[in-house]
């Protein structure tokens, strides 16, 4: 059985607890503060058995395989990942990933949840630190299954490979962020969308009431199951390089962006990675699945009570 140790087990911490027990890994909740992570425990049952009423768990299963660790050391013991989750504070960052790398097994992922310190910033001085990334996740990780994977600039590719497999088998979707950048790439995302949220709004352009349908009833719907690209791809007969001369100008116009990343080696860069460009039948094909998606998320929503 792959075993699994929780390093903080406060909000993010016991939520990864239900991730990794409901995809069949043994877990281990450690916390540094007496009594938070068996209080931890009784909320991950809690948990599973809401994901069971939902059809998601398998609570009777999962919830045996959660116990609370008599210490650190416990905690560690023939883990396969060690996921931390301290408070986003650096030198708390450096002190526990020193022990995590003293005390647990020499093949052991050492992955820190932090949604805004580099890993080179903790793991820079220690001897596994070719073991160490950052897996970020997004709150809260058993119901929003995006994973970040972010290596430090000496973070061993297999590593990298190791908790990418390991975050699938739980049913998570790991995405790799290829070199270090602040903020990583859900969060850069998000601080563009808010930022411009708050102007508007702010400015008296919109409500925020209005702002807010703009989303979860505009980009929002799309976006569920869609990325940008594949959205954008459909929104042009001729595919992504055809969207961008429509509209790349007036885009980098509104965003204050510099009108070359539509276009260029840039665009070019970005089309060699994403594939070749669709035929119009085979774009054709794809508006009518997403049509689908789209009609069956509607009365998903519809049959929602209101709030």
């Amino acid at each position: 059985m792959s075993r699994v140790a929780i390093v903080g087990s406060g909000l993010i911490g016991r939520a990864w607890a239900v991730v990794f027990a409901r995809g069949g890994f043994d877990v281990a909740l450690h916390d540094g503060v007496a009594g938070v992570a068996a209080a931890a425990r009784d909320l991950v049952i809690a948990a599973l058995r809401d994901l069971a009423a939902e059809n998601l768990a398998d609570a009777e299963a999962a919830a045996p395989r959660v116990r609370v660790a008599k210490d650190l050391a416990d905690a560690l013991a023939g883990a396969t990942l060690v996921q931390e989750n301290l408070p986003e504070v650096v030198e708390l960052k450096r002190e526990i990933f020193a022990e995590l790398d003293r005390l647990a097994p020499a093949d052991a992922v050492l992955a820190s949840s932090t949604s805004t310190i580099v890993a080179s910033r903790f793991t820079e001085n220690l001897a596994g630190r070719h073991r160490c990334l950052v897996a970020h996740p997004v709150n809260p990780p058993h119901l929003v299954p995006v994973v970040e994977l972010v290596g430090a600039p000496w973070t061993a590719p297999d590593v990298i490979a190791r908790a990418r497999a390991i975050y699938e088998q739980v049913g998570q979707v790991p995405i790799v962020v290829r070199r270090e950048i602040d903020g990583f790439i859900l969060n850069r995302l998000q601080a563009v969308l808010l930022s411009e949220a708050f102007r508007l709004v702010g400015e008296g352009y919109v409500s925020p009431q209005d702002l807010d349908k703009t989303v979860q009833d505009g980009l929002g719907l799309r976006w569920s199951f869609m990325g940008p690209f594949a959205t954008i791809e459909l929104n042009a007969p001729g595919g992504i390089p055809d969207y961008c001369r429509r509209y790349g100008e007036s885009l980098a116009r509104l965003s204050a962006a510099r009108p070359e990343i539509y276009a260029g080696q840039n665009l070019e860069r970005i089309l060699a990675e994403w594939g070749e460009t669709p035929t119009r039948d085979r774009i054709a094909t794809r508006m009518r699945w997403r049509d689908r998606r789209l009609a069956a998320l509607k009365a998903h929503k519809r049959a929602q009570p209101p709030d």
